[in-house]
């Protein structure tokens, strides 16, 4: 049994990755449905929060279904993101985790995310600060290190344990690479293989399907997977990766029908949470991935960018449905 702290996650979890602008209540909804053990939000800016800004205000939203759930913290200020954790612990998510990660410039280039792999003293402050402001479990997402040059992630694991975090998830690129390239697994193994290590260690990056999960689970060893860009439009990957794990058996992908019931509900979650307008909006994102492959989807998803009511989405989803069952008729 893999646990954070007190948190029982399951033999082998499958974690959902925070995501900037996807990992919001509406899209955990849908992947909680698909078999997401544990979940994390969106990363909330502790400078924003601070300022009561009302974006980083919103994305602290947790709802009970969702746990076990973490809230993911970024900044640049050693006693910001302290103040931030007591403020997050405030709103009784599962766990807080921090993000030394995040390769986007907005973040790194302001001293945050994946900026920290430059200056590990500073992060150990950092997280150790986070550490003593809270009661809930601390754990920590971050990178293989700032370039080839850098791959410091083996003494990031033995300081950041040293000083009281929960468990570690490390995405196998470095800064520099972004998220081109093959992700390198090679030191997420030798940091669980480290006998040092007593925390849970998950990796990121590049799980695509089933088979590539029980792949990188079985060489590396690690404690959990953390899936991100292939849950986009994709929920059933969860539970396509925990049957596959444990009867080797690929289940049968979802039906035109399934796609287009969870693509309806995760509209209708965007719609309640955000409204209509800016509910709609934000799920232009998700519709290629939600119809890859299906006849007709460039032009279904061309419409589908363009409406801006509820009612118009349904109408298309409604086209869709009926011309699949036009095509299982034949």
């Amino acid at each position: 049994m893999v646990k954070i702290k007190d948190i029982e996650l399951g033999e082998f979890p499958i974690l959902l990755a925070p995501m900037e602008d996807v990992s919001d209540p509406p899209f955990r909804a849908v992947c909680k449905a698909g078999g997401a053990d544990l979940m994390y939000t969106e990363f909330v800016s502790s400078e924003g929060l601070i300022r009561d800004a009302a974006k980083s205000r919103q994305k602290l939203d947790i709802f009970e279904y969702e746990r076990p759930i973490g809230i993911q913290l970024f900044g640049s200020d050693v006693d910001t993101m302290a103040e931030c954790a007591k403020i997050t612990t405030e709103v009784s998510p599962d766990l807080i985790d921090i993000n030394y990660g995040c390769p986007v410039k907005q973040v790194a280039c302001r001293g945050a995310g994946a900026a920290l792999l430059q200056d590990i003293p500073k992060m150990v402050r950092m997280t150790e600060a986070v550490v003593k402001a809270t009661h809930l479990p601390v754990t920590v997402k971050t990178r293989l290190g700032w370039d080839d040059s850098t791959r410091n992630i083996e003494e990031v694991a033995e300081r950041l344990q040293d000083i009281g975090i929960q468990a570690l998830t490390i995405h196998g690129r470095t800064r520099v690479q972004m998220y081109k390239g093959d992700a390198d697994w090679t030191l997420i193994g030798k940091i669980k293989d480290n006998p040092r290590i007593k925390i849970p260690i998950f990796g990121n990056g590049d799980i695509s399907s089933p088979e590539k999960a029980l792949e990188y689970k079985n060489r590396y060893g690690v404690d959990g997977i953390m899936v991100g860009r292939a849950s986009i439009g994709y929920p059933w990957i969860f539970n396509e990766i925990k049957h596959y794990l444990k009867t080797g058996e690929i289940l049968a992908p979802p039906t035109i029908a399934d796609r287009v019931a969870v693509c309806r509900q995760h509209v209708e979650f965007s719609v309640r949470w955000k409204g209509e307008r800016l509910g709609i909006l934000e799920m232009r994102r998700h519709y290629a991935s939600y119809f890859k492959g299906i006849e007709g989807a460039k032009s279904f998803r061309s419409r589908l960018v363009l409406v801006e009511t509820l009612a118009e989405v349904d109408e298309i989803l409604q086209e869709i449905s009926a011309a699949h069952a036009v095509e299982v008729s034949y």
